[in-house]
């Protein structure tokens, strides 16, 4: 086994096994190979966790967010310095190209350390408020022991824009990564311990369905902050308002992207392939339903489908691959059944549609693949995929084409390519959707929020409005004179 950690979770500084746990197989989709084998938390070892982070929590946040800050910044520094290291073992997690991982997963993971350590001194500061001859203030003060919830698209990630606004709020931590992905949070918990971070405060456990309800459900988390589909996101926030506990979810979507016909439509098809075949088009924020003025639908579809059939497949490790498999087999087979019912409903297939020629063994392999001809009402255009699976749909007019971009469950996300900017402000502003790009898209820098609305959750990840959700504010009233009663 290439990845075996030293165990499976990472509690009060230190790795931590209990063998009673139920045994979770790391599988490298890209052959199939078991590359660790670790064990899901038992409730002994998510009390010792959560117990953990309790008391070492008190300890962090009687620090200064200035020194908060530094063991922030000091632990980005780390990551950086490692970046091919955590890079191939993201790449072992989840079968993502390394040219991917090595640009996106553990740089985006050290960018959020370094922004919330960077924030920290100044972004929780409170204000004061004169009344006359009294006065008032307010704080900003952490909630207390905080559960993040990760899912296995990008697991480092995660890992870091939960625990990094947590971190830096003064709260503690205890974090569980996807079963499909288990190794990455672990590093990340080493390297904060070795960023000077006190023990204790970051935590990881491994976990199944079984692990989450013990989480939330625990009388001493405060907060739960879940990445993962909508019905999960529904079972855990329910679970989490019978406790009334704080909940930010960044849950699925089904997100419009609109070409209009003055667009640049050599942008516009990067910015539509970028918006699907990315991590293999397992990113929540993807632009799955395309809709192309049919003015440019033929041209749009003659280039894309050029485009498409150029990307290089293969070998995760190769620096040439530019697509991977998907996370599991689990995941392929879903894929393949969405594309199958794709072709039943009456679309037309593009390209692509089934496993490459060109990859062998028991690789979770699928190609990119391009619906034309795709209804409002088919499967394919109204439920998530999570796999390179792009619909593009026709439209005529800027009122239709919102209506129809907008009538959906989801709300994550959205993109418009134009040339005229006025329409482009005009038609995000119309799109239901929390996080929205003009002539681009899925760029999510740490320094802008990023979140949905409707079905796809509420909160936000990212920037300074993710220290409010990991905060809540204290008011004190100071009388400056003698109390006067009636009585």
């Amino acid at each position: 086994m290439r990845a075996q950690p030293k165990a499976s979770h990472f509690i009060d500084g230190e790795y931590v096994e209990d063998d009673a746990g139920t045994v979770i197989e790391s599988i490298y989709p890209a052959t199939g190979e078991v590359i660790a084998r670790l064990h899901a938390a038992t409730p002994a070892i998510v009390d010792k966790a959560i117990a953990s982070a309790k008391r070492a929590q008190v300890e962090w946040a009687a620090m200064s967010p200035m020194a908060r800050g530094r063991v922030l910044k000091r632990a980005a520094e780390i990551m950086r310095e490692r970046n091919r290291e955590l890079s191939e073992l993201e790449t072992l997690d989840t079968g993502k190209p390394i040219q991917e991982t090595i640009v996106a997963d553990p740089t985006s993971g050290a960018d959020a350390f370094e922004f919330f350590g960077g924030i920290a001194p100044t972004a929780l500061n409170g204000s004061h408020i004169p009344l006359g001859s009294d006065w008032a203030y307010t704080k900003r003060v952490p909630l207390g022991v905080c559960v993040g919830i990760g899912a296995w698209n990008y697991p480092q990630q995660i890992a870091c824009w939960k625990g990094a606004p947590a971190l830096a709020s003064g709260n503690a931590m205890v974090f569980k990564p996807s079963e499909n992905t288990p190794l990455g949070a672990l590093k990340i918990a080493e390297i904060l311990i070795e960023a000077g971070l006190p023990k204790g405060v970051y935590n990881v456990i491994q976990g199944d369905r079984a692990t989450g309800p013990l989480l939330v459900e625990h009388p001493d988390v405060a907060k739960v902050s879940l990445t993962g589909s909508v019905p999960t996101g529904r079972k855990v926030a329910a679970a989490a308002a019978g406790h009334l506990k704080h909940v930010t979810m960044e849950l699925g979507g089904k997100s419009p992207l609109i070409v209009f016909d003055d667009a640049d439509i050599d942008s516009a098809i990067g910015g539509a392939m970028l918006g699907n075949f990315y991590s293999t088009g397992q990113v929540c924020s993807n632009g799955t339903r395309v809709f192309v003025h049919k003015r440019i639908r033929k041209e749009f579809l003659g280039r894309l489908k050029a485009r498409t059939e150029k990307i290089v497949i293969g070998d995760p490790m190769d620096e040439a691959t530019q697509m991977g498999p998907l996370v599991s087999r689990a995941q392929l087979d879903k894929v393949l059944a969405y594309i199958d019912k794709g072709k039943a409903e009456g679309a037309t297939l593009i390209t692509g549609g089934g496993i490459p020629n060109d990859v062998s063994g028991d690789g979770c392999y699928v190609q990119p693949t391009v619906f034309a001809d795709v209804t409002d009402g088919m499967t394919i255009a109204r439920e998530e995929i999570f796999g390179p699976v792009m619909c593009v749909l026709d439209f005529d007019d800027e009122a239709e084409v919102i209506a129809r971009a907008n009538a959906t469950e989801f709300g994550l996300s959205g993109g418009v390519f134009t040339a005229d900017l006025a329409r482009a402000h005009r038609v995000v502003d119309r799109l239901e959707a929390g996080t929205l790009w003009v002539n681009t898209f899925n760029l999510c820098p740490v320094e802008i929020p990023f979140g949905g609305s409707k079905q796809s959750g509420f909160g936000r990840e990212n920037s300074a409005a993710a220290l409010e959700h990991y905060t809540e504010l204290k008011t004190v009233y100071i009388g400056m004179g003698p109390v006067e009663a009636p009585y």
